[in-house]
């Protein structure tokens, strides 16, 4: 009885277990169809089922499910489906899991992770020819961008050297001009010095050239006063000739040089002097001619 039934047991597991790799082979075999037909969510849902449901692993139906996700945009799923192959002791799956990593980093801001993607297929497998191509034009991508980067750097360090030149050369203006303006306050204050200096030099001039005509002016009146002084002091007509004689024998009247000198008078101011006596005699002159004069008597006598 126990025979009997192991052998009923061991038949229905049979039954079980190739109905599952019925099952299996049907869901591969869907699943590459709807691939070749570019229906990758239906190959994405057959993919799925048997990987994560059924828990089979297949190393070629991760690779397809993550060139499913990829044809789909879904990079991220991808990247998890070809990062599971990176370990695989199949070369060449391997080589295309890193080919494909590489393909998903080939952009400027990852150039360097994709080249090094690209380095491990080669590696995996040399004979893999479109990952040495993508590996070669990655490393030039890489190399013309740090030269446009080098560039960049050195355009913006002349930029800012410019900026800089720039900026002192309209400080040094600045200053020249502030310095410029205070050279012409101070030159304009020299001259207004200057000025002030040379009219206070004219009204000391003038004041003292008033003070020397005062001077003349008073020296003269003094001479005048002195020669109205000689002119009485001399003798009257009708007297003693020899006395005259005697007193002309006595005293001699000094020249006119030593009379200047006794008076401390220099000939210029001398002969201004004079001039200024011939003046004031003119005028007395022309005064006494205004007088008028008293008409005689027609009764008297003209003598």
């Amino acid at each position: 009885m126990k025979t009997l039934t192991a052998i009923l047991t061991l038949i229905v597991c049979f039954q079980a277990s190739a109905n599952d790799i019925s099952k299996i082979n049907e869901l591969k075999k869907n699943a590459e169809i709807a691939f070749k037909h570019q229906q990758y969510d239906v190959a994405v849902s057959n993919y799925s089922y048997l990987i994560d449901s059924l828990q089979i692993y297949d190393e070629k139906s991760i690779m397809n499910l993550g060139h499913a996700y990829y044809q789909l945009n879904q990079k991220d799923l991808a990247q998890a489906q070809y990062q599971k192959l990176v370990l695989s002791k199949n070369e060449q799956l391997k080589s295309v899991a890193y080919q494909q990593l590489g393909a998903m980093s080939n952009d400027p801001k990852t150039l360097q992770k994709a080249m090094s993607y690209f380095k491990e297929s080669i590696k995996s497998d040399p004979t893999n020819q479109d990952a040495r191509f993508n590996y070669e034009l990655v490393k030039k991508k890489l190399k013309d961008q740090q030269e446009q980067n080098q560039n960049q750097e050195n355009e913006d360090q002349n930029n800012e050297n410019q900026e800089n030149q720039d900026e002192e050369k309209k400080d040094q203006d600045q200053q020249e001009n502030e310095d410029q303006q205070e050279g012409d306050q101070n030159q304009d204050q020299e001259n207004q010095n200057s000025e002030d200096q040379e009219q206070q030099n004219q009204e000391g001039q003038d004041q003292q050239n008033q003070d020397q005509e005062e001077q003349q002016s008073q020296e003269g009146q003094e001479n005048e006063k002195e020669g109205d002084q000689q002119e009485q002091q001399q003798p009257r007509e009708g007297e003693d000739s020899e006395n005259k004689d005697q007193k002309e024998d006595q005293q001699q009247a000094p020249s006119p040089s030593d009379k200047m000198q006794e008076m401390n008078i220099s000939e210029e101011k001398a002969k201004m002097i004079l001039e200024a006596l011939k003046n004031s005699e003119i005028q007395y002159i022309q005064q006494n001619r205004r007088k008028p004069t008293k008409r005689k008597d027609s009764d008297k006598p003209d003598w």
